[in-house]
């Protein structure tokens, strides 16, 4: 048994909701949540300070190693990675070797759910390989399991994109695309602008993220379908979203937590640990995308977990690979980068409530009785993050030696948990 002391619960629509209570969990159930519960011999306690508990967090996007690329990330270093990030739930990119493109990979990823502190629910590709020419079984997918579809990154085929727009209407599936035209992009290293011109680098103009972008909304006005436009980083971006949201268009979208915190100034030096994709654009794009979260136009935040080997980073910019880790300093990012902006609602209806929602998941309940699923988090915690917070195997991040505001300090998921404090 594990016994959570003086925990403020946040649960909008239960009679504890910012209430500090005590939460029993007994055989991975929630057995009693209580003003005061008495500790004996045989229960794990622990001492929450009136840190916050709401139900687990979701993060959608992160890529895993496993299957084909275990060196960067096998599944239990993510989970543990996820895990220290305040997540109980992930839904990971197809992009592995094999790809997941059919239901044997799909079942291969879920495998372990239930046992382990993280469960995960796999995006299926929407094309065979991940190459963008032939369609998946994607109905088949989905009846074993998978919560969207999408390659991992920019579909450049119009058409592919329309037939499966048009093919998951018949099961109430979604659709998830990453706009970036590469016939603009090709070759950018960083965004176009004064700072990629000063450093002699070739750049990802704004545009290439604009015009796939309305495409794909064109496309979604023609099926009458469901999209999700994944990772944003544009102020421009966000308006032809809140436009097609406004005609009634069924589509979503999410920012990375890296483009709320950084602009593409932090590359003046030359550091290929913020060589990401979506690229960090203008000071401008990341205080829309700030306000865009705040708003409500924007959905949820993703990690934007890239585990890559010290290989692919350790060499000329150029050269080096996108991406960085993500899940272990996502919450505090944002947290951090929004100056304390967020409550403790906002923050569960950020990293719990919404991913769910878009993907057509169920909720799980902070209530007595029901299957324990709890992140616990503080919004005024300050620490620096050290190679010690690093669960992944992977190490390029950016953010070692940064001061946050704001840390996940412990999850519980059924009869397994991880705790920080």
């Amino acid at each position: 048994m594990l016994l959570i002391k003086r925990a403020t619960i946040v649960a909008p629509q239960s009679k504890h909701h910012l209430k500090t209570r005590d939460i029993l969990i007994k055989d991975g159930k929630i057995n009693a949540i209580k003003a005061k519960i008495e500790t004996t011999k045989s229960t794990q306690t622990v001492d929450a300070g009136g840190a916050f508990a709401s139900i687990g967090w979701m993060d959608v996007g992160a890529r895993s190693g496993d299957p084909g690329y275990e060196h960067r990330e096998d599944l239990d270093s993510l989970k543990s990675a996820a895990a220290a990030g305040g997540f109980t739930a992930l839904a990971t990119m197809p992009n592995t070797n094999p790809p997941v493109h059919s239901k044997s990979e799909v079942n291969y990823l879920t495998a372990s759910n239930g046992k382990s502190l993280v469960d995960i629910y796999p995006l299926g590709a929407i094309s065979v390989n991940c190459k963008g020419e032939e369609i998946t079984e994607l109905y088949d997918m989905h009846e074993h399991g998978a919560v969207g579809f999408t390659d991992g990154k920019a579909l450049q085929h119009a058409g592919l994109l329309q037939r499966a727009l048009l093919y998951v209407k018949s099961f109430d599936g979604l659709v998830m695309n990453h706009p970036n035209d590469l016939t603009l992009s090709k070759d950018g290293q960083m965004h176009e602008g004064v700072v990629s011109s000063s450093l002699g680098m070739k750049g990802v103009p704004e545009i290439s993220e604009t015009l796939m972008l309305q495409r794909d909304l064109t496309l979604l006005d023609y099926t009458d379908s469901k999209l999700h436009v994944n990772n944003i980083s544009s102020a421009e971006s966000l308006k032809l979203i809140a436009a097609a949201k406004k005609a009634g268009q069924s589509v979503t979208c999410s920012v990375p937590a890296m483009n709320l915190a950084l602009n593409d100034e932090a590359l003046s030096t030359f550091n290929v640990q913020v060589k990401v994709k979506p690229v960090l654009r203008k000071e401008k794009d990341r205080k829309a995308l700030i306000k865009g979260l705040k708003n409500q136009q924007i959905s949820f935040v993703s990690s934007n977990h890239q585990p890559l080997e010290l290989e692919a980073k350790a060499v000329e910019f150029p050269r080096a690979e996108f991406g960085s880790i993500g899940l272990e300093t996502c919450f505090a990012t944002v947290n951090t980068a929004l100056e304390g902006s967020l409550d403790a609602t906002e923050v569960h209806q950020l990293f719990a409530i919404n991913p769910r929602t878009v993907l057509g998941i169920a909720l799980p309940k902070l209530e007595e009785g029901e299957e324990a699923n709890i992140t616990i988090f503080s919004l005024k915690e300050e620490w620096t993050f050290g190679p010690g917070h690093i669960r992944s195997k992977s190490q390029n991040t950016p953010f070692l030696g940064t001061k946050f505001t704001g840390k996940a300090l412990g999850t519980v998921l059924r009869d397994q948990h991880y705790l920080d404090f």
